[in-house]
């Protein structure tokens, strides 16, 4: 195939962090991400964020010019040091980590970036950001596998022409999951962008068409394969059961009451608790070798109900109205 990467999951130690706090122009779910680096005109607002700000801007202030950078120097044992500093540095990372899974001969894959600005699209401006993220991602993929023949599936035919126009230079090709036909004997690498279960049955007719042969790489990023609005049933079962079984989670990430569930491929699944005395910052609570399930992380924290927060509730209970409904959800399947 000619796809190869050297690449592991690795960040610098030293973050800046901007001294005035970062604006959060969309009306969605308030912004993870600073609004210093642009493309192609549309604000990534990605840059100088320690860990996120627990995942969360705590300020929706307008912003105040300042040229003065704090730098915070993060000692590279410790334990949430394998954490992006921001979000733009966590889809370079999962793309390093998918690009990494392919090279070790890898064919199928998920990325989950569970970040609520991500997982929000009511209106066109997050839209345009979350393209501009997906296109991050593929161009460091392609940098890190010298895979010269990528094709990248959009949800609809609207989206992939509007891209492909705004995006001339690109090194990838286009296509839409409502393609009479997607995917292309020439292409060496397929990622789909975003498909969600309204679409799976294209989904799966090319998952099944790249695993002819020669096999090809399938990289689904945040897919959205099942709803919950549609409820939990027969065909939800089956996808979880005999499809997405066949790919690998190479990249996770998502906030939760009590702290992050992390996975960067190779390493291990990781969960991570509040640090009370560092703000911002996490404490690797446990490793696990698969991803951890909600009865793990019950289990996990019941474990160390000591720690309370300032309000004095443990983190338990802070998380005890998100697992019951996951519970629920795991449960029905």
């Amino acid at each position: 195939m000619g796809c190869r990467s050297l690449t592991t999951c690795n960040f610098h130690s030293t973050i800046l962090l901007p001294t005035s706090p970062p604006p959060t122009p969309f009306s969605h779910p308030p912004s993870l991400l600073s609004p210093y680096n642009h493309n192609n005109g549309i604000p990534l607002r990605s840059k100088l964020h320690a860990k996120f700000e627990k995942f969360q801007s705590e300020s929706s202030q307008e912003p105040q010019p300042s040229s003065s950078l704090e730098t915070i120097t993060i000692d590279k044992d410790e334990t949430d040091s394998c954490l992006p500093p921001d979000l733009e540095g966590a889809v370079i990372q999962s793309s390093e980590a998918a690009a990494s899974f392919v090279s070790s001969g890898g064919m199928r894959a998920i990325v989950e970036l569970l970040i609520p600005q991500l997982q929000t699209l009511d209106d066109e401006g997050a839209q345009l950001e979350l393209w501009e993220l997906s296109k991050v991602f593929l161009d460091t993929l392609i940098e890190e596998t010298k895979c010269q023949k990528v094709k990248a599936i959009f949800p609809d035919a609207g989206a992939a022409a509007l891209l492909k126009y705004r995006w001339k230079d690109a090194v990838f090709s286009f296509a839409s999951l409502s393609d009479r036909k997607p995917v292309d004997s020439g292409d060496e690498m397929v990622v789909m962008i975003v498909p969600d279960y309204q679409m799976l049955e294209y989904v799966e007719k090319i998952a099944s068409t790249l695993a002819d042969d020669p096999p090809r790489p399938l990289i689904m990023w945040n897919p959205r394969l099942y709803s919950a609005d549609v409820g939990v049933g027969f065909n939800v079962r089956q996808l979880r059961r005999y499809f997405l079984s066949t790919f690998t989670t190479v990249y996770h990430m998502r906030p939760m009451p009590f702290g992050a569930i992390f996975r960067c491929y190779p390493g291990l699944w990781k969960v991570f608790s509040d640090d009370k005395d560092r703000p911002n910052r996490y404490l690797l609570a446990k490793e696990y070798a698969n991803r951890p399930d909600t009865e793990d992380i019950e289990m996990l924290f019941d474990n160390n109900e000591e720690q309370k927060s300032d309000e004095g509730q443990s983190l338990l209970d802070k998380a005890a109205g998100v697992f019951s409904s996951i519970n629920r959800f795991m449960k029905s399947i």
